[in-house]
């Protein structure tokens, strides 16, 4: 989240930026900052009482010592006022506190001066396209008949066991599955990213601090009894890591990637874009998540991108990037890029990857922070701790690519695979 020290010196920029993200944000700063000040009233007012409290006491030891008995028993009358005073001053102090930080979380995250303004998916900003796109037959067949004309995906037999949105992967569908699931990890070890296996479920902490809960807890799964989630992304579990840490500056760029199986609930989703592959409520996918020093993190987020194209483009899958429009970013991201390929049975762009730089917002919700190396000679002169970037991307989900992958592929004979995923699959072609 912002911090307040951000809001209260930048009023006026965080009304205008939040703008771009079609958030009318003027009327919660002012509630903020109304807040903020009966907070320090209240925190100067109960100050001065304390100060008062611990001043009587100490007279009151005094007069006893002197044998001032009636003296003393006056002040401590007074004295026993003002601890009921100073309580009430604190009890009051934590409830603004609550209310002030409630507050907070429902303020969105700035975007970035290059983010386009646009009222949805429509008005994201194409940035570059590749790839060229395969020419199918006329009785080419969408992934759901392929799956079933090949035996590789049961869409009726994971409803069976679970329900719609949980498909069950067979034979060489399994086989392909892992195989893009080792490749991708491959590819980010070999670009310097550690891979980790995190839980699958986390708790309130570590959904608060990326940005899923308070805002987005209908689309969790919950497990009530022991108040847990499955996590909706590699993302939650990975960020959390160093949730309350102080890092060093020379410990950038902390560079991590993990394969986990994703849960959502995906509310609301209804009608032919949910069919098949397209969306589902459990699914695989490969993250790579950095945290960077914030003078570093818009070369990172170019970097990042740039690791996504490569994979796409190895796949050769047609594809284009966009950058997302004020009114599409997600509520934590600073910039995002999508990416997009494109499936020529079904005739339309699918969503497969998400690079997003969210600057220091999910880092204050995590009380992520590091501080600056200086020379030895500056001793005496260290800075305090500064809040850390963090960025994450798909690298990439797997049900779109795997859309892509059959549909773009199928010939006569199969459906061909790509070659970079041959020495995985152990095959070359789904027959």
């Amino acid at each position: 989240m912002l911090t307040l020290k951000f809001i209260q010196e930048n009023k006026d920029l965080v009304i205008e930026r939040l703008n771009i993200k079609n958030f009318q944000a003027e009327d919660l700063i002012n509630q903020i900052l109304d807040l903020d000040q009966k907070r320090r009233s209240t925190q100067n007012s109960m100050d001065k009482n304390q100060a008062e409290l611990n001043k009587i006491s100490k007279e009151i030891g005094m007069l006893f010592k002197g044998g001032k008995v009636n003296e003393a028993n006056v002040l401590k009358a007074k004295n026993t006022e003002l601890k009921d005073l100073v309580k009430s001053q604190n009890d009051e102090l934590a409830s603004i506190e609550k209310e002030l930080n409630d507050l907070l979380v429902q303020i969105p995250n700035l975007p970035h001066e290059s983010v386009p303004n646009g009222k949805g998916e429509d008005d994201n900003v194409e940035v570059k396209a590749g790839g060229e796109m395969p020419v199918l037959s006329e009785n080419a067949l969408a992934h759901w008949d392929l799956a079933k004309k090949y035996r590789i995906i049961d869409f009726e037999l994971g409803n069976k066991l679970t329900g719609s949105g949980f498909p069950v992967y067979k034979g060489k569908g399994a086989k392909l599955q892992r195989a893009l699931i080792s490749y991708f990890l491959d590819k980010a070890i070999e670009a310097g990213y550690m891979e980790v296996m995190p839980p699958l479920m986390v708790n309130e902490d570590s959904g608060f601090g990326t940005g899923q809960l308070p805002d987005k807890e209908g689309q969790m799964y919950h497990v009530t009894a022991d108040n847990l989630y499955l996590i909706p992304t590699a993302e939650v579990p990975v960020t959390n890591i160093f949730r309350g840490d102080i890092l060093s500056s020379k410990d950038f760029p902390i560079k991590m990637t993990a394969y986990t199986p994703c849960f959502r609930r995906e509310a609301g989703s209804y009608g032919k874009d949910v069919r098949g592959l397209n969306r589902l409520h459990q699914f695989d996918k490969v993250e790579i998540v950095q945290f960077q020093h914030p003078e570093k993190s818009y070369d990172t987020l170019d970097e990042m991108v740039n690791h996504v194209e490569g994979l796409v483009q190895s796949l050769n899958l047609p594809y284009r990037i966009l950058k997302l429009c004020g009114g599409d970013i997600s509520f934590t991201s600073a910039l995002t890029y999508d990416f997009e390929v494109f499936s020529v049975a079904q005739k339309k762009w699918l969503e497969v990857s998400s690079v997003s730089n969210f600057e220091s917002y999910q880092a204050n919700r995590l009380r992520l922070r590091y501080k600056e190396e200086v020379p030895a000679s500056s001793a005496g002169r260290e800075k305090k701790p500064q809040l850390a970037h963090t960025l994450n991307g798909s690298a990439l989900a797997l049900p779109r690519i795997l859309a892509a992958l059959l549909e773009n592929n199928q010939t006569e004979e199969g459906i061909v695979i790509p070659e970079i995923l041959r020495k995985y699959t152990g095959f070359d072609i789904i027959d």
